[in-house]
């Protein structure tokens, strides 16, 4: 058992109200640099819908993410035989088409404008050229478009829908979309950092943040391609990969990521897990269907003597275990099992997980009362607006199973806080509810508690990270504080 220490995410999507705070906030911190104009490292997409860039989840276009052939793992862009002939042009790379051409507006024709009858106005221009521009696309074009034909008909996880389903999706009384904020996942199996033939990009050995050492960045972009997400970006200014970084510079001096704390509808929490390294090759290799168990077999209980042991062996701090046994993570991934992994089928095995939505169901006006298609204790989750299988394409690898199991005890614990604070539900119809879903009234509370009523510290729990002691491995302390904030003291170096 190879313990190691990774920090994590969950997004609570019944919560997103799509405000895009997030984005501005990294937008503003990171991505404000001539060159990132069209990077969103934090963005929010409405689903169903295309996504950024433009069909994201499209693997037979972008070649993302790993593939078994015959029970071995392999990078679906790029391999060793395979990086020579397109050294100068990756063909899975998205284009700016892709993305969009990022724009600003004239302003001063606003202020130099002569004297008329109608109101100047600020003519979009190009970051890229300074020309005039049409606007076509952007970041969050497809924004509240939910069932569109023009973008939700395009989503790639309609795909495996029946053409029955897809028609009934565009059906006016139907429509229906949730959002999805979107950064990078820092997986324990990243294609990104198999990808790179300089070995630019790593996870951090202490907090499995993934980087890109941008003094060994040779412009490769196999990341881009490699990176199922989407979520490293060619600076064309810099001649240099980037990525979300998780703040890292704020997590170290103890303050949550710039997107976390902006969030506007506190659907995002972050705290520590330990997991056995010694499964990740195993469990990226598993079958679709067995791929969320495996991957929660990962994550260890911090509680575990075993581990505990298994962690001080390998230097993982006393105070890092305390944080992972605080970890919101951890009770959403492990103990409750309502938070899953985004297509885990990339086999990258992300460490971002998502709270599936509660959508709507099906009901119609008869006179004065709305009836739902189900009186059912439990909803028909199968008769919701969005058919089951489109969630479990997202969250559950295919399996919708997983997916059903989240909103059936997200519901159980609805109709257990309806009969404690409002009464017109029976403890006992209730509890039988909570028994269906696999929760206890005790559990019920505890889900109530941390997904509405959380306090900050509730939501991030945040690992001392003893940056001191991974310093101390490669060089002294008091020269890197000395160097520190004055941008690239050595030249590029070829990796390893």
């Amino acid at each position: 058992m190879d313990v190691r220490s990774q920090v994590s995410m969950v997004f609570h999507l019944d919560k997103c109200i799509g405000c895009h705070t997030c984005s501005i906030a990294c937008k503003n911190v990171w991505t404000d640099r001539k060159g990132t104009e069209y990077m969103w490292w934090n963005n929010v997409e409405t689903k169903p819908g295309t996504g950024y860039p433009t069909k994201w989840e499209d693997q037979e276009e972008y070649r993302g993410g790993w593939e078994l052939i015959d029970g071995k793992l392999r990078l679906k862009s790029t391999g060793k035989a395979r990086i020579v002939p397109n050294i100068f042009h990756n063909p899975s790379q998205p284009s700016m088409d892709d993305y969009y051409e990022p724009w600003t507006y004239r302003y001063e024709d606003l202020f130099n404008a002569p004297e008329g009858d109608d109101q100047p106005t600020a003519v979009p221009i190009s970051k890229v050229t300074g020309e005039l521009i049409d606007i076509e696309a952007g970041p969050n074009w497809d924004d509240d478009l939910g069932g569109s034909e023009i973008y939700a008909k395009n989503d790639p996880n309609m795909a495996s829908l029946t053409p029955e389903q897809q028609s009934q999706m565009m059906a006016i009384e139907r429509l229906v979309f949730f959002y999805l904020p979107r950064i990078c996942n820092h997986c324990l199996n990243p294609s990104c950092v198999a990808s790179c033939p300089s070995g630019a990009l790593y996870k951090r050995g202490e907090d499995g943040i993934v980087l890109i050492d941008q003094n060994v960045c040779r412009a490769w972009r196999s990341c881009i391609a490699a990176c199922p997400y989407k979520k490293t970006y060619f600076n064309w200014n810099a001649g240099k990969s980037e990525k979300c970084i998780l703040c890292f510079p704020r997590l170290e001096t103890g303050q949550a990521p710039a997107c976390f704390h902006s969030c506007v509808g506190r659907i995002r929490y972050l705290g520590v897990l330990l997991y056995d390294a010694d499964k990740i090759e195993d469990v990226a290799s598993r079958k679709d269907e067995e791929l969320i168990d495996a991957h929660r077999d990962m994550v260890l209980d911090p509680h575990d003597p075993a581990v505990i042991a298994g962690a001080r062996a390998n230097g993982i701090h006393d105070s890092v275990v305390e944080s992972a046994q605080n970890s919101p993570v951890y009770k959403f991934v492990k103990d409750w099992k309502i938070a899953l992994p985004p297509h885990v089928e990339y086999r990258t095995l992300p460490m971002l997980f998502y709270v599936p939505p509660l959508l709507p169901v099906m009901s119609q006006r008869n006179g004065d009362t709305i009836e739902s298609v189900s009186e059912d204790l439990f909803h028909a989750f199968d008769q919701a607006r969005a058919p089951l299988e489109y969630l479990g394409n997202l969250l559950g690898g295919g399996n919708t199973g997983k997916v059903s199991y989240a909103l059936r005890k997200q519901m159980a614990v609805r109709l257990w806080r309806r009969a404690v604070t409002v009464g017109d539900i029976t403890k006992e119809a209730a509890e039988a509810a909570l028994r269906e879903a696999d929760c206890t009234p005790e559990e019920a509370d505890e889900i109530f508690k941390l997904s509405t009523t959380a306090t900050f510290d509730d939501r991030f729990v945040i690992p001392p990270m003893h940056r001191e002691e991974a310093i101390e491995m490669m060089k002294d302390t008091d020269d890197h504080r000395r160097e520190t904030g004055f941008g690239f003291l050595t030249g590029p170096r070829r990796g390893s």
